[in-house]
């Protein structure tokens, strides 16, 4: 029997606030362990949640960049469950009301055309703590840094199919928070994590199979692969006339493999019933339009704006959009030069080849207006090829403008037409036999007169008019 893969992902968005969602802690990572805690945010009796207006903001931001409809009117919950991390007994979130909903994300398949996945809600709540086991005992402590982080659950509607289209998706949404601001997506951090439920069903029948739930995804790649193997296990087990079991999973990155955790909770498990401390949330046209205005353009707007205005390919355009940052980066090079396409291959080519772990796009070395400057002197045959990537390297490692550069290392080109005239003449005279040769129907001897030209020339001779010269002498 064939079988269809159904999958569902639930992504959990960290909000870039300064501060928790129900009180005045910082949210600052890495902070030594409960240094950034406080009564509320640890459960202490008689304490109330205030909730962070620019929470809210984030959370609204969120829900128009994916095309939900926001809630005019939401409320919070309590999720009652007992965890060493989480201290209240209760985890705050929405569950009835939620803040958006029925929303949806276009994704590109690897045959190039377009499916669309539905979201079905974008819920508020606040992050749990976290267990530091002891490997050297068997005893575990607990940092509650992270509780009380605000969060945005972003839940999907079951409409993925494969590992490449979970993975597709999930990154068309880390692209779009890190975009419009609320998010850093950095998921070593756990800024930016992802749960999968995956089940399966016999080709053509409409009815889900039983679900297994996916924890401890921190990577795209992970995720398709952990997604992957579940359907390869799944199969076997419907396969060989076994039940599937509906329970969470751990994915082993070591071992790739997913391995089961517990089973899997539902709703009424949760005791889920509304938060007493905290009165409806009410968004006004203010609010909304105010929110609106401030979205800025979004990923797939700006890949389409860049292949209609710098007339580009739809792999380059997808490059350069890559974060906001890289675009604006490249915009700010590009905006004075002729040939816009200059400006996409060195962006793509030598800028990004500086970037590693330390370095980003906005610490690079070489900014978009000293790469711009550099442009500017190759169109206008100041340099050639060669002295630009040797000026440009100089730049990355000492920061200096390429003006200076090019003075001080003597890179400028010569196109002077009697100058490379008597040049490429004393090469041909100082290379008789290959002259011969040539004129004797070796053509491919052209590279190698050129070769000669720019060695004499110290790499300083405008190739078009050494070629020109060249061909008429030859």
């Amino acid at each position: 029997m064939r079988f269809e893969p159904v999958i569902g992902l639930e992504v959990h968005a960290q909000l870039d606030t300064n501060t928790k969602i129900f009180c005045n802690c910082s949210t600052n990572f890495g902070a030594s362990p409960n240094a950034h805690t406080c009564p509320v945010c640890t459960g202490m009796p008689g304490v109330l949640p205030v909730l962070n207006h620019q929470a809210v903001t984030y959370a609204i931001k969120t829900a128009l960049a994916t095309n939900c409809t926001v809630a005019r009117e939401s409320r919070f919950d309590r999720k009652n469950y007992f965890y060493p991390d989480l201290p209240k007994g209760y985890q705050i979130t929405q569950y009835a009301a939620p803040i958006a909903e029925h929303g949806h994300l276009n994704i590109e398949l690897e045959d190039g055309s377009e499916k669309r996945i539905g979201i079905t809600r974008i819920h508020m709540e606040e992050d749990a703590g976290k267990l530091i086991h002891d490997p050297d005992r068997p005893r575990s402590m607990v940092d509650l840094n992270r509780t009380g982080i605000p969060l945005v659950e972003i839940v999907s509607e079951p409409d993925i199919r494969t590992p490449k289209e979970a993975g597709a998706y999930l990154r068309k949404l880390h692209a779009i928070v890190r975009y419009i601001g609320i998010c850093n997506g950095n998921m070593e951090e756990g800024s930016f994590r992802c749960d999968a439920n995956i089940s399966l069903r016999p080709v053509g029948q409409e009815a889900f199979g039983t679900r297994t739930e996916l924890k401890n995804l921190n990577s795209f790649r992970n995720v398709e692969k952990a997604i992957a193997y579940e359907i390869q296990r799944q199969t076997y087990r419907l396969e060989e006339g076994h039940k599937i079991v509906q329970e969470t999973r751990l994915w082993d990155t070591a071992r790739n493999r997913t391995a089961s955790m517990r089973s899997k909770e539902e709703a009424h498990d949760y005791r889920y019933f509304p938060e007493p401390d905290l009165v409806p949330l009410i968004v006004d046209d203010d609010w909304m339009t105010e929110v609106k205005e401030s979205l800025p353009e979004l990923p797939d707007a700006k890949r389409a704006r860049f292949m209609a205005q710098y007339a580009m390919s739809g792999y380059d355009a997808s490059v350069l959009t890559a974060t906001r940052s890289l675009a604006d980066y490249f915009e700010e090079a590009a905006k004075d030069l002729k040939e816009t396409k200059l400006a996409a291959n060195w962006v793509m080519g030598p800028v990004l080849g500086l970037l590693n772990g330390e370095v980003t796009i906005d610490n690079v070395p070489v900014t978009a207006g000293l790469l711009a400057e550099l442009l500017k002197l190759l169109e206008a045959n100041t340099i050639n090829g060669k002295a630009a990537k040797t000026v440009f390297d100089e730049m990355a490692a000492s920061g200096k403008a390429p003006t200076q550069i090019v003075k001080e290392m003597g890179l400028e080109q010569v196109s002077d037409q009697s100058a490379l005239d008597d040049m490429v003449t004393q090469v041909m005279d100082a290379n008789p036999d290959e002259l011969a040769a040539y004129r004797g129907g070796k053509t491919k001897l052209f590279s190698f007169f050129m070769g000669q030209i720019m060695k004499q020339s110290r790499g300083k001779a405008d190739p078009k008019v050494i070629t020109q010269i060249l061909k008429e002498k030859l």
